[in-house]
């Protein structure tokens, strides 16, 4: 059957919508049955529109609904992936693969960013918006053609094309080394101090507890079946606190004016804990494209992580050292402070 052949027999009205048919096909590999779920699929609330009822119609309920199928397709998906691994690597893949960044760059980068309906200010403020129009797009599939739908368009279109999902699974950011590096070129003196060691009832795998302090002011903490983990955990959510909280810096650093008795100003720019996005394949892919072989021995790029996690901008001294000999001197001093 003919392309235009295909648009006659549907008998669509208006050119808009046979556009829109196309571009979701475009975006899913098959059309749309019913095209007003997809509709209020791409409609952000900012819109404001209502139903016949007086109803908000937006996209609101179907992004719920698409996040507990993601959370249950793509958890699927990492399973039958990854035979053998252990339920934090499976909860940890399957976290990075549907966090809002990665969903975002997806939206952007399939073309469906462009087709939400939204008032022009919210479009250009809201980081989120792709993410959510893309859990709301997977809800739509979900109700017009079922749960088996679904799982073809995100295992054949989504994580065999454009999504690594062998690199997305064994990348990994060494928070820690970042903290650290950190604190020593501001000179502020870390800690990683156990808070509890114990075992998981079910498992009987041991559990560690770390909290961060940092000029003894207390950071925040991280649990897991290691210490390196826990440590881990505990150094990535004290950067998003960084971010978020200009008071935690000023508290450190007025700490460590007491302990110096020199004042010395922080800048109040912070890090940032966001990955980037090299696991997208962002080539126009063809149908027989393989994913990568599995690297069960990938280590951490450490050039990569610099962009992750730029630093510089929130020293309160200039940095005086080599970034190697930093690294180097902080992973010492974490050490023998254990």
């Amino acid at each position: 059957m003919r392309f235009n052949d295909f648009f006659d027999r549907l008998k669509l009205p208006f050119r808009k919508e046979k556009e829109l048919f196309s571009s979701l096909y475009d975006i899913m590999g098959f059309y749309p049955h019913d095209i007003s779920i997809y509709k209020q699929a791409l409609m952000h609330k900012s819109v404001g529109r209502r139903n016949e009822k007086g109803r908000p119609l937006n996209n609101e309920r179907l992004e719920f609904l698409g996040d507990a199928l993601l959370d249950a397709v793509v958890g699927h998906i990492v399973y039958d992936h990854f035979p053998g691994k252990r339920e934090g690597f499976l909860t940890n893949t399957r976290s990075k693969l549907v966090s809002r960044d990665t969903l975002g760059k997806l939206a952007e980068e399939m073309g469906l960013k462009r087709l939400i309906l939204s008032s022009g200010q919210s479009n250009s403020h809201n980081s989120y918006m792709g993410g959510n129009a893309f859990e709301a797009l997977v809800g739509a599939i979900y109700l017009d053609q079922g749960y088996d739908a679904v799982m073809r368009f995100m295992k054949k279109r989504i994580l065999a094309h454009v999504i690594n999902i062998d690199k997305v699974a064994y990348k990994e950011v060494n928070f820690k080394s970042k903290l650290l590096e950190w604190s020593q070129k501001n000179r502020v003196n870390l800690e990683y101090r156990m808070q509890k060691q114990d075992k998981d009832q079910e498992s009987g795998s041991p559990v560690f507890k770390f909290q961060v302090f940092m000029e003894g002011i207390a950071g925040e903490s991280g649990q897991g079946y290691s210490k390196k983990e826990a440590q881990q955990l505990a150094s990535e959510a004290t950067l998003k606190r960084l971010k978020r909280e200009p008071q935690f810096i000023d508290a450190i650093f007025a700490a460590k004016s007491d302990r110096t008795k020199m004042e010395e100003q922080p800048t109040m720019a912070v890090p940032t804990t966001e990955q980037n996005q090299d696991f997208l394949n962002l080539r126009e892919s063809s149908k027989d494209d393989e994913p990568d072989e599995p690297e069960e021995t990938r280590q951490p790029d450490e050039s990569s992580e610099a962009d992750e996690f730029d630093l510089s901008d929130i020293s309160a001294t200039p940095q005086e050292q080599s970034r190697e000999d930093i690294i180097a001197a902080a992973e010492a001093a974490a050490y023998t402070s254990q």
